[in-house]
């Protein structure tokens, strides 16, 4: 027997969908796990145990997608439950002739599914996204309770540092590391100023007798670099990594950090899952919703009168992030490592 769960889409909601793939886990015994999942969130999975294949969703387009119809059919899954939210998802299921599909009546493919379940109203569900792909579970009778999940962590994240450690003193980063994600991918009102990022990483670095990392994708290497340039400066020992991981690499070089400085972003939800001591900057988005979970975890934010406010772009004076100080953060980091505040 053999289970086929559709995956999201981005690093942070595959993050907070991990408690619900765990409880597929175990509400399937002896079934086999199989995730289809695009290639820049397939990394993520590597150490997890309840999954037993990954399956890659590439390219766009109708070529692609029947590319993808084929290699689903093949697995003959006996049902698939659709973590995605999309129309794509449902019909890839039932092309493929998986004939229990699982999923949220959305995006016009409830005629598509055997369980086209409800989707929960505001206030149904505690606010924090994993519980929105576990009520999924819940709702078609898969699972009995929503199941303790105060902290979402990857699995392997001893291993993950270890060798984390090991391609650091490879690129001649010594530690300990102060690991920085500077961008966002949802947009510019996400982002901390750059050089507020720098400030307080020089001197989490000064203070610690460490250096800096700097992740982000290829697109925020510019973005990266006016970090790097600034800590530079300050004669602290730096590296811009953007454009240069992989997801593998990034988690792994993200475990061996000893502190880690991020906004709202996948690289927060991987650094809070490998139990890092993390700090986000938050502002547009919403922390109660799509925060890290977790007592190693922090969140700065000023509680301006119209953040969140879900704008990819601020329209006015981004009072929400231009108003929280280096020391804040600092603090925040310093408390979590169990350093002195100043």
């Amino acid at each position: 027997m053999k289970v086929l769960v559709r995956a999201t889409n981005w690093v942070g909601d595959a993050v907070m969908s991990l408690p619900a793939i765990r409880a597929i886990r175990r509400a399937f015994p002896g079934w086999e796990v199989v995730l289809l999942a695009r290639p820049w969130v397939a990394g993520l999975y590597a150490r997890e145990s309840s999954i037993d294949r990954v399956i890659l969703l590439e390219g766009r387009g109708w070529p692609a997608r029947l590319r993808t119809v084929r290699a689903v059919a093949a697995e003959r899954c006996d049902a698939a439950i659709l973590l995605q939210n999309a129309f794509e998802a449902a019909l890839i299921a039932r092309l493929a002739g998986i004939p229990r599909r699982i999923g949220y009546r959305r995006d016009g493919r409830g005629w598509l599914l055997t369980d086209a379940i409800a989707v929960p109203h505001a206030g149904e569900l505690p606010a924090h996204e994993r519980f929105y792909y576990l009520e999924l579970l819940r709702r078609a009778g898969l699972i009995a309770e929503i199941p303790e999940t105060n902290q979402i962590r990857l699995e392997g994240s001893a291993e993950a540092a270890a060798a984390g450690r090991n391609r650091l003193a490879a690129l001649g980063v010594p530690l300990p590391v102060v690991g920085v994600s500077p961008g966002a991918a949802y947009g510019t009102a996400k982002r901390w100023l750059p050089e507020s990022f720098a400030v307080s990483a020089v001197e989490l670095a000064r203070h610690l007798g460490g250096s800096v990392a700097i992740f982000g994708s290829a697109g925020e290497r510019p973005l990266c670099e006016q970090v790097n340039a600034l800590v530079k400066a300050e004669k602290i020992p730096v590296a811009n990594l953007a454009g240069r991981t992989a997801l593998e690499q990034f988690i792994e070089m993200a475990a061996a950090c000893v502190v880690f400085l991020t906004n709202d972003s996948g690289a927060m939800h991987i650094a809070s899952a490998l139990g890092v001591p993390t700090v986000t900057v938050f502002g547009a988005t919403n922390h109660v919703t799509t925060g890290p979970t977790g007592a190693n975890a922090a969140i700065v934010r000023e509680p301006v009168d119209c953040s969140p406010c879900l704008l990819r772009e601020c329209p006015i004076d981004h009072r929400c992030m231009t108003r929280v100080p280096p020391s804040r953060v600092v603090d925040e980091a310093l408390h979590l490592i169990g350093g002195s505040s100043r």
